[in-house]
């Protein structure tokens, strides 16, 4: 995948509203591999809900989102399960890991879909981050901020044209922050992939070719 087109993209629930002030929404955009965007936004404004359109989770929206221009909503169950293994990687806000396995088995349950990356460097990546000590423990007794950062590991675990990062950071300091910065570019450089991060004040420093308002 090489493009992600919106165009007039709107949430549903913004269909009623007279105006829409926006740089992402009811736009003409382009995301293209191999680049790296910021998306600035205030709460209730729509961010998680483009997150959740781009990766097939949500239809609720008006508009076309196209990837290489094929619209995605035409695309089949199995095609998503493709796209989502192979091209398009995604940090949810929430996480979305499961509490009763592992952090460790977290991160495993996804990269045994592709064997994008070995045992020893997935264990680097947790030495890397900081919770070396946190693999055999239960995600969901580790405090927020350790979720994240097994949650961004298990996001690194599979090839991806695109990685899609809604508020990566909202629970780290400045030096985890800057780690994760690190890793990100990295392995997106590896990948020639495109780089989408979200926040509502604090973000990821990268060295952003775009950054747009929602």
């Amino acid at each position: 995948m090489d493009h992600i087109h919106l165009q007039h993209t709107l949430p549903q629930v913004f269909a009623g509203r007279d105006t829409v002030i926006s740089q992402v929404w009811h736009q003409d955009i382009v995301f293209d591999k191999g680049k790296r965007y910021l998306i600035e936004a205030s709460s209730g404004t729509g961010k998680s809900s483009l997150c959740s359109y781009i990766y097939g989770y949500r239809r609720d929206y008006q508009g076309i989102i196209s990837f290489d221009g094929r619209n995605i909503r035409s695309f089949s169950v199995g095609e998503w399960a493709d796209v989502r293994k192979h091209s398009l990687s995604i940090l949810f806000q929430e996480l979305r890991i499961f509490p009763e396995l592992t952090a460790l088995e977290n991160v495993l349950l996804k990269n045994r879909l592709t064997n994008h990356k070995k045992k020893k460097e997935i264990l680097a990546l947790f030495e890397a981050t900081g919770i070396p000590d946190k693999t055999d423990e239960r995600a969901g007794k580790l405090s927020f901020g350790q979720q994240q950062r097994v949650a961004f590991i298990r996001s690194l675990c599979q090839p991806f044209d695109f990685i899609f990062l809604d508020e990566p950071i909202s629970h780290l300091d400045n030096d985890n922050s800057a780690i994760m910065s690190r890793l990100l570019m990295e392995e997106a450089g590896k990948q020639g992939a495109g780089i989408i991060v979200t926040s509502i004040g604090k973000h990821l420093e990268l060295e952003y070719d775009e950054t747009f308002r929602l």
